[in-house]
C-alpha cells in the first residue's frame, strides 16, 4: 500500500474515535440479564427475567464488606474464592466504563490519604431526595428492614450463621482493611459512608447501582451504601448474584444448606428490592460457583 494512503487511514480512524462520543475502553450499553420475581398462584414466587440495556457511564459497581479476615473461619474462606472473579468483574466493568466503589465498613480509616479515599472525601456535596438513614449499626449507619415492603427473611441468621462443623467460632471484629488481593485501580473510589457515597453518584450522574460483596442477609442490604438505601433513594439497583454470600448456619431454620440459605435469601431480594444477574453478563464467562456447592 502506497504509505501515503496508509497515513490517510489512520487519520480518518483518529478522526472517527474522536467524534464518536465514546471514552476509549468504553462501550454505549452493557446487557443484563435481570431476574425478578413476584407473588404466584397460592403465593408462591415466579422468577421471571427480562433483558435491559444499561449505560456504563451512567452505572457503578459497589462492593460491600469484602474484608481481610472474618471471625467466622467458612465465611473468611468463602469470601477467599472471590477474589478473582470479582476482580475478573471489576476488570469488565472498568473496561466498559463503569465506575467501581469500594466499600469495606469501618475500616475505610487504613486507607487515609490514598487516592480513592481521597476521591470520596472530596466529591462535592449534594442533597439527597430523603434523609439518610440514621440508625447504627456494626460501625455505619444501618437500614433496617422496612416491614411495609419485606417480611421476615427466609433464613434464621439469630446465631449470627456460623457456618463452621462442629464448635462454632467465637464472634470478633476480625477485619482491618478490604482483603487486599481485590485491586484498587485509579477512577476507583472507597468510602462506606452514605452522604459520601451519594456525592460519588451524583457527581457522575449515576442512576443504575449494582451491589456485590457480603453478607447479603446483612450488610449488602442494610450498609447506608446498600440495597435498602440505594432503592429508597430512587436508583435502579441490581445485585450480581453469584459474587455474594450470606451468614447462615444450615442447623438453623428452615435447615437447608448453606447455599440453599443463600439462594432462598436471593430469592427474598428479587421479589422485596431488586432485580440480580449473574457476573458472566460482564465477563462473557460462566457465573461464579463455590467449591463446597456440589448441589
Amino acid at each position: 500500500m502506497n504509505p501515503r494512503a496508509w497515513w490517510w487511514i489512520v487519520l480518518l480512524c483518529l478522526v472517527g474515535c474522536a467524534t464518536s462520543g465514546e471514552r476509549p475502553g468504553t462501550a454505549s450499553t452493557m446487557t443484563l440479564h435481570l431476574r425478578s420475581r413476584s407473588a404466584g398462584p397460592g403465593g408462591a414466587s415466579v422468577a421471571s427475567e427480562r433483558v435491559e440495556s444499561w449505560d456504563p457511564r451512567r452505572t457503578a459497581i459497589i462492593v460491600c464488606d469484602v474484608w481481610d479476615d472474618h471471625w467466622c473461619k467458612s465465611a473468611s474462606a468463602r469470601v477467599g474464592e472471590l477474589i478473582e472473579p470479582l476482580n475478573r468483574t471489576l476488570d469488565a466493568a472498568r473496561k466498559r466504563g463503569v465506575f467501581i466503589l469500594h466499600a469495606p465498613s469501618s475500616v475505610t480509616a487504613f486507607y487515609n490519604g490514598t487516592p480513592a479515599r481521597e476521591l470520596a472525601r472530596r466529591s462535592p456535596h449534594a442533597p439527597t431526595p430523603r434523609p439518610l438513614a440514621t440508625a447504627e449499626r456494626w460501625g455505619t449507619r444501618w437500614c433496617w428492614p422496612d416491614a411495609s415492603r419485606e417480611g421476615v427473611l427466609p433464613i434464621d441468621d439469630s446465631d449470627m450463621g456460623c457456618s463452621c462443623t462442629g464448635t462454632k467460632c467465637t464472634i470478633r471484629e476480625a477485619w482491618t482493611r478490604q482483603h487486599p488481593g481485590v485491586r484498587i485501580e485509579p477512577g476507583d473510589a472507597l468510602t462506606d459512608d452514605g452522604q459520601e457515597t451519594w456525592n460519588l453518584l451524583a457527581e457522575r450522574g449515576i442512576d443504575h447501582v449494582i451491589l456485590c460483596g457480603v453478607h447479603l442477609n446483612m450488610c449488602v442490604l442494610g450498609r447506608p451504601f446498600a440495597i435498602r438505601q440505594m432503592v429508597r433513594m430512587g436508583k435502579q439497583v441490581a445485585l450480581i448474584r453469584d459474587l455474594t454470600d450470606t451468614m447462615y448456619n444450615p442447623d438453623r431454620p428452615p435447615g437447608v444448606d448453606h447455599f440453599t440459605g443463600t439462594d432462598l435469601v436471593v430469592a427474598h431480594v428479587e421479589r422485596h428490592w431488586c432485580p440480580t444477574f449473574t457476573s458472566a453478563d460482564l465477563t462473557g464467562g460462566r457465573p461464579f460457583r463455590f467449591r463446597e456447592d456440589r448441589r
